[in-house]
């Protein structure tokens, strides 16, 4: 799985995210039958301490989604997903592009969102 959700992150970010994104969310979906997914959003927004800051999307991957079957909790995914990025953060082809943003988060569609990177000036605005 890793190696083919990272060649889904490569082709998402070879593109310009628009002008207005400042921060980007890995949002995970549970589809059943043990059926996940994966979107990335670039938002207006960045807050730290309001994960609203996620509904104020300016892109969407929605219509291309990573989807995978895996028999495993929903904590499990968020556990794989999250050091999956955490890794690409840290050695993924495009890191320096996502580290441009003021944030990425990563967290169910409908629950919490963890932040997985923060760059200094947005450190420095709160």
């Amino acid at each position: 799985m890793i190696k083919d959700f990272n060649k889904w992150i490569d082709t998402v970010l070879e593109k310009d995210l628009p002008p207005e994104t400042v921060a980007v969310a890995f949002n995970l979906y549970e589809d059943g039958d043990n059926n996940w997914s994966v979107e990335l959003v670039g938002t207006s927004i960045f807050d730290a301490n309001d994960e609203d800051w996620v509904c104020d999307e300016v892109f969407d991957t929605r219509d291309n989604p990573f989807e995978w079957n895996q028999d495993i909790s929903w904590e499990d995914v968020l556990e794989e997903v999250t050091d999956i990025l955490k890794k690409y953060l840290e050695e993924g082809k495009h890191a320096d592009k996502l580290k441009m943003y003021q944030g990425v988060g990563v967290g169910f569609v409908d629950g919490n969102v963890w932040i997985l990177y923060q760059n200094e000036q947005s450190k420095n605005e709160e």
